[in-house]
């Protein structure tokens, strides 16, 4: 835990300390769930797919609500007469570089995941769309649309909201950079106690399943990539070995401090990415991608309130479970991990910049 020494409202000078009730009620939660996985995969899948449908079926009308309230009320935050508001004492200016800020914005926010629904997405909606026949023009059109949808405004809200309510309350009100803080106005010092604990301990418990939702994509996706190249078997053992790697390079990036290891590794993230872009924009069907690309956002744009509150109240649901609430579980269950990232790297923005720069 990060608890701030300088006066309330600067948010400086922090020491970093290990707060037992959380780590050690984080971990007896997460250990008897790992083991579980572990021992008994098969009836792990069982329950968990279970719980999933269930989840699903019950809250997907919640999930719905719930994060097109959230876009709509940090558009309303940035962009009303609260946007000034700057995340520090009045005379802060940002840490870092505006450049250097958004690398490490999008990094955090959706590197593994995008990069692998960026492809598999559109191509599973043109195979399958939710409504029609697969392999049409229409389904092309509908299947970037529907990509647009699910990467585009709604999941940067949730972390939006996430992160401008910790950067507020740790910058500007000097409270712990942690997942309690943003109950302060209705507990009050009470958040330093069980219920503080309480809180963060659910934070780490989400937090795991958004990170085991990226490594497991992204393993998988490197994976592939070396069965196609050099013929290595894409097996769970190869996928364990990279999720170990990954998370090698991402502790040395994080040890290395945000300066020297997070920063410089997001700017090369973005650059490699962009260096794909040109080079698929240059070699592909140009002009085909410039037409379908304004096609896709015109439909996007022209479908968005209907398809913020689809709930398919009068069909099985089978598809929105599978993608969209999918969707909204998992950019909620990474808030607290990419919330907490946000706040940390906008200190001394203003609330209009965090929510328009995110």
């Amino acid at each position: 835990m990060t608890t701030p020494k300088g006066p309330a409202g600067a948010g400086s000078g922090p020491e970093r300390t290990l707060s037992p009730p959380v780590f050690f009620g984080s971990l007896a939660l997460i250990a008897p769930f790992l083991a579980f996985a572990l021992l008994a995969p098969g009836p792990a899948e069982t329950l968990f797919a279970a719980s999933l449908a269930w989840i699903t079926r019950t809250f997907g009308w919640f999930y719905v609500l719930t994060v097109a309230g959230l876009l709509v009320f940090v558009l309303w935050l940035g962009l009303g007469r609260f946007g000034h508001v700057r995340l520090g004492p009045d005379d802060a200016r940002p840490e870092f570089s505006t450049r250097a800020w958004f690398a490490m914005l999008f990094s955090a926010g959706m590197g593994i995941g995008l990069l692998f629904f960026g492809v598999a997405e559109p191509m599973m909606h043109y195979a399958a769309p939710p409504l029609g026949d697969g392999g049409t023009e229409d389904a092309a059109r509908s299947a970037l649309a529907l990509t647009f949808f699910h990467w585009g405004p709604h999941a940067w809200g949730i972390y939006a909201t996430m992160g401008a309510a910790l950067a507020y309350f740790h910058f500007r009100r000097g409270l712990p950079l942690t997942l309690r803080s943003v109950l302060y106005p209705l507990f009050g010092e009470r958040i330093h106690g069980p219920l503080g604990h309480a809180v963060d301990v659910l934070a780490v418990w989400g937090t795991l399943f958004g990170l085991a939702t990226s490594l497991g994509l992204g393993a998988m996706q490197v994976g592939a990539g070396l069965e196609h190249l050099f013929g290595v078997a894409n097996e769970p053992a190869l996928q364990v070995g990279l999720i170990a790697a990954i998370t090698l390079a991402a502790t040395a990036s994080v040890v290395s401090g945000l300066d020297k290891g997070i920063k410089l590794l997001s700017q090369a993230n973005v650059g490699l990415g962009l260096a794909l872009f040109v080079f698929v924009l240059l070699a592909g069907p140009t002009l085909l991608l410039f037409d379908l690309f304004a096609d896709a956002l015109g439909r996007y744009l022209g479908t968005l309130a209907e398809r913020s509150l689809s709930t398919d109240a009068f069909g099985d649901g089978a598809w929105h479970a599978s993608w969209t609430h999918f969707y909204w579980g998992w950019w909620i269950a990474w808030a607290p991990f990419v919330g907490t990232f946000i706040a940390r790297v906008s200190k001394g923005r203003t609330l209009r910049e965090l929510v328009l720069g995110v």
